[in-house]
């Protein structure tokens, strides 16, 4: 089983990390961050993508969770990245952070999760931001 998680560093990407992290233990499974940081972002504390994806794995190996770490691109599509790394739907868990929008924000900007909720043909765990 791998557990799958889209990653940001803003409170709804740390939630969905953290309860990835928590699913990936519970299972004894792998932990794929499809990691979505772009430089600069939007983080309280904005850092580069290299360095905050070392500091990810930092964090993930101190924690004793086998993972990997796939770092998109500017221009790569978050949903369909995440979608594309699930291999046994009936085996993986797809988790994703959610932000409350307003649905002109929605049909503007359009959704990484309502595109993952909608395609994806495995579980999907959605998490809240604090």
């Amino acid at each position: 089983m791998n557990v799958i998680v889209g990653y940001r560093p803003t409170p709804e990407g740390i939630a969905a990390l953290d309860r990835a992290v928590e699913e990936a233990r519970r299972a004894d499974a792998r932990l794929l961050v499809i990691n979505s940081a772009e430089e600069p972002t939007d983080a309280p504390e904005p850092i580069s993508a290299e360095l905050g994806a070392d500091a990810l794995a930092e964090r993930l190996t101190a924690d004793g969770i086998s993972h990997d770490i796939r770092q998109l691109a500017s221009d790569d599509d978050p949903a369909e990245a995440i979608l594309a790394s699930v291999g046994d739907a009936s085996r993986d868990l797809i988790v994703i952070g959610l932000r409350r929008r307003t649905p002109v924000g929605k049909m503007i900007t359009g959704s990484v999760a309502q595109e993952v909720l909608l395609g994806a043909d495995c579980p999907v765990l959605a998490v809240k931001g604090s």
